[in-house]
């Protein structure tokens, strides 16, 4: 009960920025843990007797970690008991914090969607780090860049969906990974649309602007296929990829959902009601040109026929004195 009612208090601090003097103290001591668990440890380790190539796979990046969402903590926060001495007690990942641990009220409604989702027959082996890695990924809020949201969140989707040794180590047994490209045949530009879009904007369901993602990951069935879902002035993508940053909402010189365009062209999302009017008016314009320009032809058509035939027949007729001067020559 006591932990539990320190646990607001202790999520409040990990928002507030550290003083300098605490980000000092917090990354000497962080370093002591990368002084071996990073490439540069790797290289030249600083104890004798490591098992490089376990090592090997437990390695991470400082500057990674110091942009990510944790970066406030130490690393003995998550990585307790056990990990005092070298090497690392055997069992001391089995005594690792979890996710729920200061994520309870979150997890509670994640666990509640997840359980609908389709990956929900894989609950023994998908747990929260194993698409949310605590030492990489930063909260799409915290990042003012689409792209960037894009990239690390289709790098968690993609990594698997998109390469047999990761999907062969999740799926079930003798199971072969479908061919993601085939799967996708039916979207335009498939590659590209994963460069600009997530993953998640087709395959969870619709929530509430403001509230978290869901976490139901939807069968190829059920997936959004409706392309104007996103191309029209109603997108969704206002309540998702762009809900962070619609505060920002301008609709700066005219256009619908400027705060898309100031990253993304979408077609039928980034309208301009006057370069509708515009366009639309130019093109009738030019439509009533052809029309009177054609109704024109008609109507003069039966003047002219009769002038034309005169004309015509004044060509053909002899001239005077042709008939004489031919008999004379002929004579």
């Amino acid at each position: 009960m006591v932990l539990a009612s320190l646990l607001p208090a202790l999520l409040s601090a990990q928002e507030r920025p550290l003083t300098p003097e605490q980000q000092e103290k917090q990354r000497a001591a962080n370093a002591e843990c990368f002084s071996c668990h990073s490439a540069e440890g790797l290289k030249a380790p600083p104890k004798e007797g490591l098992d490089l190539k376990k090592l090997r796979g437990l390695l991470q990046h400082p500057e990674t970690f110091y942009q990510a969402d944790h970066q406030k903590l130490l690393c003995t926060k998550c990585h307790n008991e056990g990990y005092d001495e070298h090497p690392h007690a055997a069992d001391a990942r089995e005594s690792t914090s979890t996710c729920t641990d200061c994520h309870s009220k979150k997890a509670n409604l994640i666990e509640a969607q997840f359980e609908k989702s389709v990956h929900a027959d894989l609950a023994d082996k998908i747990t929260c780090p194993t698409c949310h890695d605590p030492h990489l990924m930063r909260v799409a809020s915290k990042q003012a860049d689409p792209a960037r949201i894009v990239a690390q969140d289709n790098r968690v989707c993609l990594g698997c969906h998109d390469s047999d040794e990761q999907f062969a180590k999740f799926a079930p047994e003798k199971k072969q990974r479908p061919p993601i490209d085939d799967l996708h045949a039916w979207l335009p530009n498939t590659r590209l649309h994963w460069k600009a879009v997530r993953c998640v904007e087709c395959h969870t369901p619709e929530v509430a602007a403001g509230d978290m993602l869901s976490h139901q990951i939807l069968a190829k069935d059920k997936a959004e296929k409706d392309c104007l879902t996103c191309h029209s002035a109603s997108s969704t993508l206002k309540t998702r990829l762009y809900r962070h940053l619609v505060k920002e909402e301008q609709q700066r010189l005219g256009f619908a959902n400027s705060v898309i365009l100031a990253t993304s062209y979408v077609p039928g999302a980034t309208r301009h009601p006057l370069l509708d009017t515009l366009v639309l008016g130019a093109f009738a314009a030019m439509l009533l040109g052809l029309l009177a320009h054609g109704l024109g032809r008609v109507l003069t058509r039966g003047k002219h026929r009769p002038e034309e035939e005169k004309s015509t027949e004044k060509k053909a007729e002899p001239r005077d004195g042709d008939n004489g001067q031919n008999g004379d020559h002929h004579g």
